[in-house]
């Protein structure tokens, strides 16, 4: 496993470089990153995956912030269509095309350039987005913008590589995209593009979209001819998280300690989160288009804040917060008591009442994000529909220990793990209490009843 350790090229050093730390060349040419500009630390722009959200960089950046990353050069982006087209290159409503994604990455980078005054920014990508990265910097004019790229999980060969099968998809590694991504570059005909340096962070075993067969693309024993190896890149510096789920390679405390170190040449001083005394929650309200996720604002949603019991998750009162959105899909901002457990209510015309229970809010956060949910015909014949929401990892029985309404997980099954979600369906009975357990986290939820058009969400921070 190759550890860069070259300082950053002198183009960018003339740029930053004051006299007086010229001096100090011989001990800075033994680092891997100098620190830019007044505040000493470049931005970083963190680009989510397939269908997902801003919100799953939360803990991330909570770990930069406990670190002493500037909160003001963080910056985590919502691709407004995050679903990607089944075709690469045939329009398709509700979704965006690889260049599409690309394009908005772009955008968002010379936005963060112009508010910070940086001459760069370091990138951070999780699954699609690390696709989205690696087509900005060698397609997108990236490459004289970007000083570090980290790709935690991306499918660089492909979830499949069929020549066979879906062949326009973004995710084929025998298709046209990938293809062209993947053609060497450079004078030692690397994967990636010269000029940057570059991570990948991936699963020994338990990536569920870098597996020899396709159980979890819906072709159980067909072949994918992808290996685990798949995000891997020849000329990257290469790094396997044993054990890490998909999203874990990307969002858990030892991938965060790995592209702090990437970074700064050093181990953090903590992966843990140190709490603020003062925490202030803001984010936005997004909508779905038919059944497809987006990040599109949806104005006119209502929002309601409620303190609860932690033992109960019984309301302790009146709403602490309330707010009808605007175009903007904001909700905030609202300051949070310390140690506080809280039940967000999201109300929209369109949608079920969506009931979600938070564990304490260590720190601030701008992109706490909600969309409400939909209830199907078999979710309304319930009682009451209760979900265990795991948005930064999937369940995995090898190793963690979990329940809800203390029984084992509902849809959960063994091997690799591949579920984010566990629903379960309760029978029509008075609102009670049911608990939600996660490897030492524990949410308290009150299961208020389908008949009415409500959902119920107990959220892990995890």
């Amino acid at each position: 496993m190759f550890r860069d350790l070259i300082l950053q090229p002198a183009r960018r050093r003339a740029l930053r470089l004051t006299g007086a730390l010229v001096l100090l060349a011989g001990i800075a040419a033994c680092a891997p990153y100098a620190q830019p500009g007044a505040t000493g630390r470049s931005p970083i722009v963190f680009v989510h995956g397939n269908g997902d959200t801003a919100a799953l960089w939360q803990t991330t950046i909570w770990r930069f912030e406990s670190n002493g990353w500037p909160r003001d050069r963080l910056h985590a982006i919502d691709v407004p269509l995050p679903l990607s087209r089944d075709e690469d290159d045939k329009p398709q409503a509700g979704r965006t095309s690889s260049t599409e994604n690309m394009q908005f990455l772009a955008g968002e980078v010379d936005k963060v350039l112009a508010r910070t005054g940086a001459a760069e920014v370091i990138l951070v990508g999780n699954s699609r987005g690390g696709l989205a990265i690696r087509n900005y910097v060698r397609n997108g004019g990236g490459a004289v913008k970007v000083s570090h790229a980290i790709l935690g999980g991306a499918p660089n060969h492909g979830v499949w590589a069929d020549a066979g099968f879906r062949v326009g998809s973004e995710f084929n590694g025998a298709g046209p995209f990938l293809s062209a991504l993947n053609a060497p570059q450079g004078p030692n005909g690397e994967e990636v593009t010269p000029g940057v340096k570059w991570l990948t962070l991936r699963s020994d075993h338990n990536d569920k979209f870098a597996q020899p067969e396709g159980r979890w693309i819906g072709r159980p024993g067909v072949p994918t001819n992808v290996t685990a190896e798949g995000p891997a890149l020849k000329g990257a510096e290469n790094v396997v998280l044993p054990g890490l789920d998909h999203r874990e390679v990307s969002f858990h405390a030892r991938a965060f300690g790995e592209t702090w170190r990437f970074l700064t040449g050093s181990a953090p001083g903590n992966t843990a989160i140190v709490p603020e005394s003062q925490v202030t929650l803001d984010g936005r309200i997004s909508a779905l288009a038919g059944a497809v996720p987006t990040n599109t604002p949806l104005a006119g949603a209502r929002l309601e804040v409620y303190e609860v019991a932690a033992a109960t998750g019984e309301r302790l009162g009146a709403p602490v917060h309330a707010v009808t959105v605007d175009a903007g899909g904001r909700w905030g901002p609202f300051r949070s008591r310390s140690g506080a457990v809280y039940e967000f209510v999201v109300a929209a015309e369109g949608y079920a009442t969506t009931h979600v229970y938070r564990s304490p809010f260590p720190r601030s956060s701008d992109i706490v994000n909600f969309r409400p949910a939909r209830l199907s015909d078999a979710d309304k014949a319930a009682g009451s529909v209760v979900i265990l929401n795991r948005p930064r990892g999937y369940y995995d029985l090898r190793r963690d220990r979990m329940s809800l309404d203390g029984k084992p997980l509902p849809g959960i099954t063994g091997g690799v793990a591949g579920t984010s979600a566990a629903k379960l369906l309760l029978p029509a009975g008075p609102v009670r209490t049911v608990v939600g357990e996660f490897n030492g986290e524990r949410i308290a939820v009150r299961s208020w009843p389908a008949a009415e058009n409500r959902v119920v969400y107990a959220e892990l921070q995890d």
